[in-house]
């Protein structure tokens, strides 16, 4: 355990962001999932499910928790994936 006030701080800070960060990818996983699903089944809000997927991805780019290529790299991975499911 820390001695130091500034790192007791620290810690207390990255265990907020680590449960932040730990959400938004839940919720990254989980859209994907359900994108793919819609997909799979062929329900009429399969391109709205992966509409939220994509917007998603992109949110978790924006806010820092993964890296810009690493969501392209998702959503390209994504889209290849359903285009495979439709033929």
């Amino acid at each position: 355990m820390a001695n130091i006030k500034s790192q007791i701080k620290r810690n207390r800070q990255n265990e907020r962001r680590r449960l932040r960060n730990k959400a938004v990818r839940s919720e990254v996983k989980t859209r994907v999932k359900r994108a793919v699903q819609a997909a799979e089944t062929g329900t009429e809000n399969a391109d709205e499910a992966l509409k939220l997927a994509i917007k998603r991805i992109d949110k978790a780019a924006a806010k820092g928790v993964i890296h810009k290529n690493q969501a392209a790299n998702r959503k390209s991975r994504l889209m290849r994936r359903l285009a495979r499911v439709g033929s």
